[in-house]
């Protein structure tokens, strides 16, 4: 029989010691997200695989905001976060500090998530797009990579938290190789 752990149980850290922990090198960039749900479960995707920072841009609503609060439940405190205007100009900013941008889209001549392998220790910088509009072309045009994850439904379209969780899961599971 399996117990359920209690909460005191789960060796969390702190806020601090968070902040003080070596992260996975992964910047998430959220390209005009609407949904201010979406944003919370995104923050917590991310402090749960320890990822560097968000970067919210255009549209995207920032902390403090009682409906990303709802979902995040309190990751706004432990993960780094910035508002650019554009997601143009967060690219920009990571292409300067050396990061690998890859948009996560469904494009012409993208490579499938199962099928895309990092050659070493890189920073990576992952775009997720609107979730009716995805992400923008001008994104697409300065990314290094489209990344697009396989789906074999009818739909062809996952939600973008459900998207930010797969994609961070996976890379997260490579950068693990590194280690």
């Amino acid at each position: 029989m399996n117990r359920k752990l209690r909460n005191e149980e789960l060796d969390r850290i702190s806020i601090d010691e968070f902040k003080s922990t070596e992260k996975t090198p992964i910047i998430i960039v959220l390209d005009n997200i609407r949904s201010l749900n979406n944003i919370g479960s995104v923050f917590r995707t991310a402090d749960a695989f320890l990822i560097e920072a968000i970067y919210l841009c255009g549209i995207t609503a920032q902390p403090p905001h009682r409906e990303i609060q709802k979902t995040a439940l309190g990751a706004t405190e432990s993960v780094s976060w910035k508002h650019f205007e554009s997601t143009s100009e967060a690219i920009k900013v990571l292409k300067d500090k050396n990061f690998k941008i890859a948009a996560i889209e469904q494009a012409e001549n993208s490579i499938m998530l199962n099928e895309f392998s990092l050659t070493k220790k890189e920073k990576m910088a992952v775009i997720f797009g609107n979730e009716v509009k995805g992400v923008e072309q001008e994104a697409i045009n300065l990314s290094d990579v489209v990344i697009e994850i396989p789906q074999h439904g009818t739909k062809h379209s996952l939600n973008i938290s459900v998207s930010t969780g797969i994609v961070i899961w996976d890379l997260f599971k490579k950068f693990q190789f590194f280690s």
